[in-house]
């Protein structure tokens, strides 16, 4: 109840948990930590029983890196995990999103903007131009948000665009926080830069830069071994598979700009979720 609480006094995080809750249909875009009154309400037999019914080792992954012996791995995992029993997967019950546009009402000194339009998701054959245009349009310090809505204009300090994959489903998340007297042209500039990247393409200086990045994070990532397990975990349960490090890298070298751009223009931007945070709301697009 102390975590969700504190969430009410960071707006950033607030809000994009409510764009979250607004753009993924029910159960999918609802926050991991919950609500304070469905927390409050749990009984201890309440959450044993949630247990028993949905953790199931029928889909569970278990991912180990590092120097290990794994045989001894395999040992432990057998000793621990050897008794659970299988279960049937639980049915789950699909609700309708929330409203696509939307303003929260909070007397803050900013406003905070989130928007949010679908994208193709990891096990797509287009993740790799999904992951390049999210980039370009705001995932690294030069990207077009940062140069166009706070290089250029002033308008705030924090603003950037990631792309968010769930198994089936995967979204493009956009956010900005500003001064109240500047949320207005910071939601203009955002919106017309997400139309101009599905409308104008990019260019091949972009592409560089954004598949330099993303390489450099992926190496970054090898020399952990939490992050390594990570990576491994998160390949099995969206592919059934595991990547090895040439093949991504040789699927970022395959990009080309024409390619990202036909696909910026293919994307569905306008279904897309708008969510304020602050003292008055804006004036969105219909």
């Amino acid at each position: 109840l102390q975590s969700l609480q504190s969430l009410e006094d960071d707006p950033g995080s607030k809000v994009m948990y409510e764009l979250r809750r607004r753009h993924f249909p029910d159960p999918w875009g609802r926050p991991a930590p919950g609500t304070p009154e469905g927390v409050a309400a749990a009984s201890p037999e309440d959450l044993r029983a949630f247990w028993r019914q949905t953790y199931r080792p029928n889909g569970a992954i278990l991912a180990v890196a590092g120097a290990l012996d794994w045989l001894a791995v395999r040992e432990a995992v057998g000793r621990l995990f050897g008794d659970w029993e299988p279960r049937p997967e639980p049915a789950v019950v699909a609700r309708p999103a929330g409203p696509k546009r939307d303003h929260l009402l909070k007397e803050t000194q900013q406003i905070q903007i989130a928007l949010a339009y679908p994208t193709v998701p990891v096990a797509h054959p287009d993740y790799y131009l999904a992951r390049a245009a999210a980039a370009i349009l705001g995932g690294y310090a030069s990207a077009r948000l940062f140069t166009e809505v706070r290089e250029k204009r002033g308008l705030c300090y924090s603003v950037y665009a990631s792309y968010e994959s769930l198994k089936d489903r995967a979204a493009v998340l956009c956010y900005a926080g500003t001064s109240a007297d500047r949320a207005q042209e910071t939601l203009d500039v955002t919106l017309a830069e997400v139309a101009r990247l599905a409308r104008s393409g990019v260019e091949a200086e972009e592409l560089e830069m954004m598949r330099a990045g993303l390489k450099s994070t992926l190496i970054m990532q090898q020399e952990s071994s939490m992050s390594r397990a990570g990576s491994l975990a998160s390949d099995w349960f969206y592919l059934g598979r595991v990547r090895s490090l040439d093949e991504i890298s040789a699927a970022l070298d395959a990009l080309t700009p024409q390619a990202v751009s036909d696909f910026a223009a293919r994307q569905a931007i306008d279904e897309m979720t708008i969510v304020t945070l602050g003292p008055r709301a804006l004036r969105m697009p219909e």
